[in-house]
């Protein structure tokens, strides 16, 4: 290879990686897996150490990150927040051990800390006489974006140390480099609420973060089930660690919360730690694409100082990557327990990570068109720990021709019913309340506490019941007869009256209840309480248009469109008339004209253990009164009703200056109301 073709291959792999690292960094979207850039960036970094005259200032290898964004405050870091190098073999550790043994004997005696290398966002912390003041992303090592605000709604980050008044005292001034990341069990959670309520959800764990931490409503971060681990002290007042598992106990003193660490005296242990590690890679919580070695001796890494933009006193090993490339053999669609249609890649089985892979996630309808995965596409997918694989994506350049676009269907595969696609969501549902698919879940929901609350009538008992073809829709459970039951396994005559005379009682349950437990898209207990206020029959209600539904106080124009929607499906008018042939058929009285009820217009939250109220009894006490109650705090929250050990929803109120409440104080306040009237 001539000069001219070293110095356009040097250039185009510069281009490359900061278009990499813009799409990982600032958007969050990367195109292109960690092992593919690794493979740019360590092909860049030989070429310019074997060319030095071809070496840059702004070339990629000079470099931490990627430019903040300018939507944040810059934060100038006090101390350069620097990446690793990376290593891929024990030749590579012997090799990094035995460059920096040259360079200071003291190596040989410092031993090291072997650490899992977290998959997340790097964050910097600044505490100023032990109160949280500012954080900021590590952005391109000297400048990073303000997301304190953001930072500040993370539960294990704390904003005062030490935690504990064991602890030891806080430095005048303190700032920390940790890692923001999400666990696995959090993100599958939230992906599975996302789902049910139609919107959106995430690829992956570390851009969920990194996007989260980068919102500029911090209302919408708190959202995110996000947690934060500590690992340096980057600078402070005060006498410093000397060595870096002395650092750690003492960040973990302080109250942070810190990696799981250990100590080894020499290369041989590092090896047998960071094998272990990736042996417990798959059963870990948490992503991790490597170990993190670190000289135990924190003066000897100072005096050994940097290379490049790496310090010379502490490596990472990469594992390989959990990607395989794989055939993508058909798109299916599974229907959720809420109607929420999700498709799934058939695949060429393949082996990742020890497991034989068939089956893979792809997200939703707009993931597949987002991405333009066709079906006969080499499909790069991902498994991590016990999180469902998923595909990333297609390899477009392994396409030959024969690839067929796919298109979302318009029926359920389930039922055959038309499926539903508000313009402004994400999911595609079906709203059938007899669809098979859904049945036991529609049953489960209907006999839930909050909804009819029929005692008896466990998940088990819906189950059989489904299953022995008694339970075809949730109207049905009031045409049961006695000998059905007893006909059934378990069932005897005791046990058969008390689950009838729980349905029976059933029928008296209010029209609020009835409209919780159809499951209306949308339509929850807060929902379902304004709606039979506002209209007080299921007659009424059928009849209203979605404009006026929509005038409704907490009813936006997906709910609207889904209460329409569902009244005008001919397979649900079949089951509300079995309920209204059943007498289960509840009226609500009037509202009362909002000026004379004292709670009206206030947003209420409660939160622990009541004495003189019940969950239930709380909310029909505010809602008889006006009000509304719903389950998290937000912007739109009045009032937080405590009782005890009320968690973290009593400190996001006051974190949002909203006012708290005892059951007593509450009770003043209606009575205030009612009186000043």
């Amino acid at each position: 290879m001539d000069t001219r073709d070293i110095e356009n291959k040097i250039r185009r792999l510069r281009e490359q990686i900061r278009e990499h690292n813009y799409r990982y960094y600032v958007l969050n979207q990367p195109t292109v897996s960690d092992s593919v850039y690794d493979q740019l960036y360590q092909e860049l970094k030989r070429l310019e150490q074997a060319h030095p005259a071809y070496r840059s200032e702004d070339s990629p290898t000079q470099r931490a990150g990627a430019p903040p964004a300018e939507e944040f405050e810059r934060v100038e870091h006090p101390a350069p927040i620097l990446s690793l190098d990376n290593a891929y073999s024990v030749d590579d550790l012997q090799a990094w051990i035995k460059r920096i043994s040259g360079m200071d004997e003291r190596v040989q005696q410092s031993g090291f800390t072997v650490e899992p290398k977290l998959d997340g966002l790097t964050v910097v912390l600044h505490y100023r006489e032990g109160v949280f003041v500012q954080g900021a992303t590590r952005g391109d090592s000297e400048v990073g974006e303000d997301i304190t605000e953001n930072l500040r709604t993370i539960r294990s980050l704390p904003l005062r140390i030490p935690v504990s008044a064991e602890g030891p005292e806080a430095p005048e001034e303190l700032v920390v480099r940790g890692e923001a990341f999400l666990k696995l069990s959090d993100f599958e959670n939230l992906n599975q609420r996302l789902e049910e309520a139609g919107q959106r959800t995430y690829v992956n764990p570390r851009n969920t973060a990194a996007g989260s931490l980068r919102q500029l409503d911090s209302s919408l971060t708190a959202q995110r089930p996000l947690t934060v681990s500590v690992y340096q002290i980057v600078t402070g007042t005060g006498t410093p660690p000397e060595t870096q598992v002395d650092a750690l106990e003492q960040l973990q003193a302080w109250g942070f919360p810190v990696p799981d660490y250990d100590y080894a005296a020499n290369l041989e242990k590092v090896v047998e730690l960071i094998e272990g590690w990736q042996i417990r890679r798959d059963r870990l919580d948490y992503e991790i694409d490597g170990a993190v070695i670190k000289l135990n001796d924190l003066e000897l890494t100072e005096d050994l100082g940097v290379v490049g933009k790496a310090p010379r006193g502490a490596i990472a090993y990469k594992y390989p990557a959990q990607e395989v490339v794989t055939g993508l053999e058909q798109i299916r669609v599974n229907v959720g327990r809420t109607g929420v249609l999700t498709p799934y890649a058939v695949l060429e089985p393949v082996e990742i990570g020890g497991v034989t892979v068939r089956q893979a996630t792809l997200h939703n309808f707009d993931f597949i068109q987002d991405k333009d995965i066709r079906v006969g596409d080499q499909v790069r997918v991902k498994r991590a720990g016990d999180v469902i694989p998923y595909v990333i994506g297609p390899e477009v350049d392994l396409r030959e021709g024969g690839e067929q676009t796919y298109t979302p269907p318009e029926t359920c595969p389930a039922c055959g019913q038309s499926v539903e696609h508000p313009e402004e969501g994400v999911a595609y549902y079906c709203v059938n309340l007899s669809c098979p698919a859904q049945l036991i879940r529609n049953l489960e929901h209907f006999v839930s506490r909050s909804a009819m609350d029929i005692e008896g009538l466990g998940i088990k008992i819906v189950q059989q019941l489904v299953q022995e073809g008694l339970l075809e829709d949730v109207a049905d459970l009031y045409y049961l007869e006695k000998d059905d039951l007893l006909a059934l396994e378990g069932f005897g005559e005791k046990k058969a009256e008390n689950i009838l005379a729980a349905v029976d009682q059933s029928r008296e349950q209010d029209l609020a209840r009835l409209l919780t437990g159809l499951g209306i898209r949308g339509v929850g207990e807060v929902v379902a309480a304004d709606l039979a206020r506002q209209y007080g029959s299921l007659d009424a209600l059928q009849r209203a248009e979605r404009e006026e539904l929509e005038k409704i106080e907490g009813i936006g124009p997906n709910i609207a469109e889904a209460v329409v929607d569902w009244f005008e499906r001919p397979a649900n008018q079949q089951v509300l008339g079995k309920l209204k042939g059943q007498g289960v058929w509840p009226t609500a009285q009037p509202a009362e004209d909002p000026q004379e009820q004292s709670l009206t217009g206030k947003t209420f939250v409660v939160t622990g253990r009541l004495e003189s109220f019940t969950r239930r009894e709380i909310k029909e006490y505010i809602q008889d009164r006006g009000g509304r109650v719903t389950g998290s705090v937000s912007g739109s929250t009045d009032y937080l009703v405590v009782g005890e050990n009320p968690g973290s929803k009593l400190a996001q109120a006051r974190a949002r200056d909203v006012p708290v409440l005892a059951e007593q104080e509450l009770r003043e306040l209606v009575e205030g109301a009612d009186h000043s009237e």
